[in-house]
């Protein structure tokens, strides 16, 4: 990589991005528009019916957000000129054969395209199963069989995540999982007879008109079920496997990397500190206890909560791009994490919460500040269930057997109590995998790309290193308000 600039690389480069109004693919758009402006052409694959609608969504969705205020001010009145002439929305969908795109445009991207990032997928812990295998199974292998058809690409680079491992312990290897292997070892995994259960399941359920909402409960239930069968947590990290799987099964001579990033967080410093979009997974604590809604969590305080800011993960995605221009049939595997180089606790990352709220107390929509209560982090879902017994139940009681004057009253207070417990202890049953995780992520192979980073990186402008974040810092002066300013 030493004698090749990063952003030499990208110089004329075509690269097409699937799940275009997602997240981290934002992210990377903005990247590769600012560093580089001339990248010859960026395809992004919209979710629309049509080419006006995907350019539509791509508009109001990816170009209008915060993210690209300082390629905004960088361009100023150009700005629209250059995304018409280097940023092509495309209506499509990785759930369909082809990703949906009509056959002329298709034939033309499969001659121009030399880096492929699939970053589509559902993300949601339950997400129900049919969704689930369409998006993170079928559309990875869609995604794959127009990979092959790109006549000079060069690479495809997938984002994946590193909770593929499930809840094994120790030193997680950055390594290829096996097709059809299970992570209880109990059991063979057949994609195609999964696929199968979920067409029968919602047959049956077609058959008795079942409404559609029990259809998605159904599904749901069905795809956590699955998952537990064959030793994953959860549908999503179950789905995202055989996603992988079958990447790595049917990609014959396709130069295939695989990027597993852990919990992503805000943007650490590019191109700008704090910005963030949607509920991530370690922010559901803080939007709760920010709010004044929630005081109870469950999990070890000796957990180590693996979690890395976005555009580090960008950044590695772009290293991994360069550090791969050459032609390869082997399949790499990169962790971006922290958990080996720079852990934080599960306690700590609490602390410094519960910390920020009683400085800043957040504001709400009267103008008063939410005083925070209390924090209690239970270490197990025995105590749990027993503190929501002892300080729930009673009220429960009171609300079932209170005067019948107050009857209508008190069974509305009773339902909402009751969905409020039945919420907080499904989200204990999801979250309960990552708040007693004992693994840590091996990282070797990131740190070999860092190492081959570093002479082309001397001013950090792609910097994933973890050993440079100072938590407490970044965490109280950088995620915490992003999240207080873009999801509160």
């Amino acid at each position: 990589m030493e004698s090749c600039c990063i952003e030499q690389f990208l110089e004329g480069k075509t690269i097409f991005i699937t799940g275009a109004t997602g997240y981290l693919a934002k992210i990377l758009t903005e990247k590769i528009l600012r560093v580089q402006p001339n990248v010859k052409k960026m395809y992004l694959l919209i979710r629309a019916p049509d080419s006006n609608s995907a350019k539509q969504r791509f508009n109001n969705e990816v170009i209008k957000a915060d993210l690209f205020g300082v390629l905004r001010e960088k361009l100023g009145a150009n700005l629209h000129g250059f995304i018409e002439d280097k940023v092509f929305p495309v209506a499509g969908d990785i759930d369909c054969d082809s990703l949906g795109i009509n056959s002329e445009l298709k034939d033309e991207m499969c001659r121009e395209i030399d880096i492929i990032v699939n970053s589509a997928a559902t993300t949601r812990f339950d997400e129900r199963y049919d969704t689930a295998i369409r998006t993170n199974v079928l559309g990875a292998m869609h995604v794959l069989n127009f990979s092959k058809q790109c006549s000079k690409l060069m690479m495809l680079l997938h984002v994946s995540t590193a909770h593929v491992c499930g809840e094994k312990e120790g030193l997680i290897l950055e390594k290829p999982l096996n097709y059809g292997e299970t992570l209880n070892g109990s059991s063979h995994l057949d994609i195609d007879m999964e696929q199968k259960l979920v067409e029968e399941a919602l047959k049956e359920l077609q058959d008795r008109n079942a409404t559609e909402k029990e259809v998605r409960l159904a599904m749901r239930v069905l795809g956590i079920e699955r998952a537990r069968q064959h030793g994953w947590p959860n549908t999503y990290s179950f789905t995202k496997s055989m996603g992988e799987m079958l990447l790595v099964h049917l990609k014959e001579d396709l130069q295939l990397i695989i990027l597993r990033p852990t919990i992503i967080l805000s943007t650490y410093k590019e191109p700008f500190p704090g910005w963030i979009e949607g509920m991530k997974t370690a922010d559901t604590f803080i939007v709760g206890y920010g709010k004044g809604k929630q005081k109870l969590a469950m999990g070890g305080r000796e957990t180590i909560t693996d979690v890395i800011p976005a555009d580090m993960v960008i950044n590695s995605v772009i290293a991994a791009m360069v550090a791969h221009r050459n032609a390869s049939s082997r399949v790499a595997v990169y962790h971006i994490s922290s958990s080996r180089r720079n852990q934080i606790k599960l306690g700590d990352f609490i602390r410094i919460g519960v910390d920020y709220f009683k400085k800043n107390p957040w504001i709400d929509k009267r103008g008063k500040p939410v005083k925070v209560k209390k924090f209690h982090l239970l270490d197990s879902m025995d105590s749990f269930h027993k503190y929501i017994a002892i300080h729930y139940m009673p009220s429960l009681k009171i609300l079932k057997w209170g005067n019948l004057i107050l009857c209508r009253h008190l069974q509305v207070q009773h339902t909402n109590l009751q969905r409020r417990i039945n919420q907080a202890i499904e989200l204990a049953e999801l979250y309960k995998p990552y708040m007693f995780f004992k693994g840590i992520f091996d990282d070797t192979n990131a740190e070999m790309l860092r190492m081959a980073t570093r002479e082309s990186n001397a001013d950090d402008t792609f910097n994933f290193d973890p050993t440079t974040i100072q938590w407490d810092k970044y965490l109280k002066e950088t995620h915490i308000p992003g999240v207080v300013k873009y999801i509160f």
